[in-house]
């Protein structure tokens, strides 16, 4: 119960990593919010967990600062929500492009700026990016999504040299390849699609894929006052896949 009495809103909280980390803050007392722009798959888990599901669309700051408000006084921050269209950076185009930098970087943006005021008037907060180990070493049909996981991990120490004075902390997550919709969604291209899982899988130490609670127990422990003097950080659950 390390997050008893703490408030949290976990973006993207419908399904895969998100929904593993809105269950494991629940059952470490957590109050927990999940916003989604998949409201019925929100609601679901929500349902679940004893959470509450809030509609959200990080690409809107607006909708942003509604889900921030929602909580309440808000401790924990956990940005979470992504996606990505499996392909060569040759065969995307700038939609694509401002589609993934929407959600993966600029809603990190959007939601952390609502939540931010609170935390430092508040004097306390933890905020967990998402970020992944193509920000750190690229990954081949992601250049677009590589590049915005490694904005984040920017921002995080950005945001946790501008905030230590008002005892937040800012970590990330890098996940390697976890088994979740938005990697199954890779081996719709076919064969290529499948060769990229494999070769991610080969990438790992583990040689295997990772599981949305082993990630969720990482959030847990960036949550937790046990990691109280732990900021700045880009932790890696990724099987070995980004050892240097």
């Amino acid at each position: 119960m390390r997050l008893e009495g703490r408030s949290a809103l976990v973006t993207g909280g419908a399904k895969g990593i998100g929904a593993a980390i809105a269950r494991r803050f629940a059952a470490e007392g957590a109050q927990v919010t999940i916003g989604d722009v998949d409201t019925d798959g929100a609601e679901r888990v929500a349902a679940e967990a004893g959470a509450e599901a809030v509609a959200l669309d990080v690409t809107d700051p607006q909708s942003a600062q509604a889900a921030v408000e929602r909580t309440g006084a808000l401790d924990v921050l956990v940005n979470n929500a992504g996606m990505d269209e499996f392909g060569f950076f040759t065969d995307t185009d700038p939609e694509l492009w401002e589609r993934v930098l929407a959600v993966n970087l600029k809603g990190v943006l959007a939601c952390t700026s609502a939540a931010l005021p609170g935390m430092q008037e508040a004097g306390y907060g933890r905020i967990v990016n998402i970020a992944s180990e193509a920000g750190r070493v690229g990954s081949k049909g992601s250049a677009v999504y590589s590049a915005a996981k490694g904005g984040v991990i920017a921002f995080t120490k950005t945001i946790a040299r501008e905030n230590a004075r008002f005892g937040i902390t800012a970590n990330a997550i890098a996940p390697g390849p976890i088994d979740t919709p938005l990697l199954r969604r890779a081996t719709e291209l076919g064969e290529l699609g499948e060769r990229i899982v494999e070769t991610m899988k080969g990438a790992t130490q583990a040689g295997r894929l990772g599981e949305p609670e082993e990630v969720a127990a990482a959030v847990a422990f960036l949550a937790s006052e046990e990691a109280a003097y732990v900021t700045g950080e880009t932790l890696g659950v990724s099987g070995g896949l980004g050892m240097v």
